[in-house]
């Protein structure tokens, strides 16, 4: 587990009993964002009541406070590939893929393309690295009085990386066993 204080945004979410942690990363175009359910609470549970919806309303900023927080965070490294082609066919992008059909005209001159294979890569690793890149620009103050809350993923929990200006989720997934 890696261990980190500084200050995230930060925010409870009552309906499925869970945090939510901003974790930005450098530059802040992006963000992993951690939904860490109460000890005790079934993380299918929250996925049932997750929607997209939901998730954009519960990681609003005026939802979510800026807070001093310790974070405790497992590595992870995820690495995941995907033949495209039997997503994007029911779809409808058929013709790409047939030899006498496809038209790439408007990229190529030749005239035989088509597409053989379409093939995704995703890949996403935390580590201290990647932990110590997120908090930068944090400033950690002298101790005071005040009992900092904690960020514990010690037990399942999904995570989403976000592009925050356009607001869309560019990947998402689960550790099941950190």
């Amino acid at each position: 587990m890696m261990i980190q204080e500084a200050e995230f945004n930060l925010a409870y979410i009552q309906e499925v009993q869970a945090q939510v942690l901003e974790l930005p990363y450098a530059g802040k175009e992006l963000s992993m964002l951690i939904v860490l359910p109460d000890v005790g609470v079934d993380l299918s549970s929250v996925e049932k009541n997750l929607t997209f919806e939901k998730f954009i309303a519960w990681t609003k900023p005026d939802c979510m406070k800026c807070t001093k927080v310790k974070v405790l965070l497992p590595r992870f490294k995820l690495e995941e590939d995907y033949d495209m082609e039997s997503v994007l066919q029911p779809l409808g992008l058929i013709d790409a893929f047939q030899e006498r059909r496809a038209d790439f005209s408007a990229m190529s001159a030749k005239r035989d393309l088509c597409l053989s294979k379409f093939l995704h890569k995703a890949f996403v690793e935390v580590n201290e690295e990647g932990t110590e890149a997120a908090a930068a620009s944090a400033l950690l103050v002298g101790i005071t009085c005040v009992v900092e809350p904690w960020f514990c993923a010690d037990h399942p929990f999904l995570f989403f990386i976000r592009h925050n200006k356009a607001d869309c989720i560019l990947f998402c997934g689960r550790i099941c066993s950190p």
